[in-house]
């Protein structure tokens, strides 16, 4: 029975759109003896590749192959899964002929590639707390980010003894496919990349290993070079969505504090989601006074312009002049500021998708300032929403999909804990917090949890609004419509 499972996984790999049939069956048998040592292999709780690859894994342990880490076992499993994976010469033909039929068509057939070799990490995200709450901002998703492993403190230390190569200059650029892996650095054996062009360059199209919604896509410059939200930007989004007609796509924002986290490689997110922000409607519209393009404001927290069009070159006239205007604005009664000492503190962050004919653009305002109030960021979560959520508010979080920290899974149980007067250990940073809680509702083990998730979604909604420049009141709606009035 445990000689099955090598068996089976070979079985997998001929059937899959790798380079081996059945013929080369004893040559990738060796292969894998090569990987996990000779001998008896153990038996697989499953048929499926990655129950398969686990088992190897575990046999190769047992053979001395490779040492029980995290990383190893990343490395070999990488390696494992490389076998049922086709090449990327392969891989993108495979995924352009099938364009030619329909841009779905290929996005599915690598969707689906990159999750049956578990370059997309299908369990672990499986992990995730999900849940949408009904707040004052709308319909909210709030997410608990469990599906990235922790670290291993063993494999920190060691890694910090490694000799630095710098090669990959970051988890972003090509070079990274099918990259074997080092202590500190994810395995990437497996990995593919889609060549596409935009403006006139080289860019890769690949999934994210720990999506945060479905299809979770990453669109990527060749070249490593700094995120820059400019005109060519606002271009490139407009041409993913003219490519890639059922996906969205967006870019961080291309500052600190208000930007992603990776400001050092020019790249996009986009995907087969509809966010809450999308599903927003217009306050008001105004006028840009170019033809072809009407533009509202989005009953949002944050401050969303949406523009829309069927021509795409009359879009990009519009956003460059809405963010040629930004990016010089100030208003000191609502804590605008352009500038300060010289820094530039204004930008967008931009989302592009198709609805029908039309091709919407949605420009989301942004300011980094800081203060001595709040010295996290004057638009950011303010420190009596930290306890929940203080990193960046970047794309996903712009859209409405809170992504919250993994520590929150541990901390909230204590919060439940405390909320029915059960023995805790519940986080003082939480504690104002969940006395508010027990003070305005009538809390039993059956709606505990319901009533914790509607809290965390009020605080994202908070969350939102802090990092809202124009605030949603009649002071920051009357600013707003000042700015709009010399847009005209």
């Amino acid at each position: 029975m445990a000689q099955d499972t090598l068996q089976a996984f070979l079985d997998q790999i001929v059937a899959s759109p790798s380079p081996y049939m059945a013929l080369d069956k004893q040559y990738v048998e060796n292969r894998i003896y090569a990987l996990i040592g000779d001998g008896q292999t153990q038996a697989s709780e499953g048929n499926d590749p990655v129950d398969l690859v686990n088992a190897l894994v575990e046999t190769a342990i047992t053979h001395a192959k490779i040492k029980d880490t995290p990383s190893e076992r990343e490395i070999l499993e990488a390696q494992l899964m490389d076998l049922m994976t086709p090449l990327p010469s392969a891989l993108n033909r495979g995924f352009w002929d099938r364009y030619q039929v329909s841009p779905s068509d290929a996005t599915d057939w690598f969707y689906q590639l990159s999750r049956a070799n578990n370059y997309i990490k299908t369990r672990n995200i499986a992990r995730n707390v999900v849940f949408d709450a009904d707040t004052a901002a709308g319909d909210l998703e709030i997410t608990i980010n469990l599906s990235k492993p922790e670290k291993d403190p063993k494999a920190i230390a060691a890694a910090r003894n490694q000799p630095k190569t710098g090669y990959p200059l970051d988890q972003l650029c090509m070079t990274n496919e099918g990259y074997l892996g080092r202590l500190g650095y994810p395995a990437r054996s497996e990995h593919r990349i889609v060549r596409l062009t935009l403006g006139g360059e080289t860019w890769g199209f690949q999934y994210s290993p720990y999506a945060y919604f479905a299809e979770h896509a990453i669109f990527l410059s060749q070249e490593h070079r700094p995120m820059k939200v400019d005109q060519h930007a606002i271009t490139n989004l407009l041409e993913i969505v003219h490519q890639f007609p059922t996906y969205f796509v967006g870019s961080n924002a291309d500052l600190p504090i208000v930007g992603g986290s990776m400001l050092s490689h020019d790249h996009y997110q986009g995907g087969k989601h509809t966010f809450p922000m999308m599903k927003a409607p217009l306050d008001r519209e105004f006028d840009l006074g170019i033809a072809g393009v009407t533009a509202g404001v989005v009953q949002w927290p944050m401050t969303d312009l949406r523009l829309r069009g069927t021509k795409p070159e009359a879009l990009i006239n519009a956003a460059v002049k809405v963010m040629d205007h930004w990016i010089d604005y100030s208003d000191e009664s609502v804590d605008v500021r352009a500038y300060t000492n010289g820094t530039r503190h204004h930008t967008v962050t931009p989302i592009a998708y198709r609805d029908g004919a039309d091709f919407v653009l949605d420009l989301v305002l942004r300011d980094n300032q800081t203060s001595e109030q709040y010295p996290d960021g004057i638009f950011h979560p303010h420190q009596d929403v930290q306890h929940i959520k203080k990193e960046n508010i970047g794309l996903i979080e712009v859209m409405g999909r809170a992504i919250l920290p993994a520590r929150l899974k541990t901390e909230m149980a204590e919060v439940t804990k405390y909320l029915l007067d059960q023995p805790n250990q519940i986080a003082p940073m939480h504690q104002a917090w969940a006395d508010q809680l027990k003070a305005t509702n009538q809390i039993t083990a059956e709606n505990v949890t319901p009533i914790i998730h509607q809290a965390i979604g009020d605080v994202f909604a908070r969350v939102l609004a802090d990092a809202g420049v124009f605030k949603r009141d009649a002071q920051g709606q009357t600013a707003l419509d000042k700015f709009l009035a010399q847009l005209a």
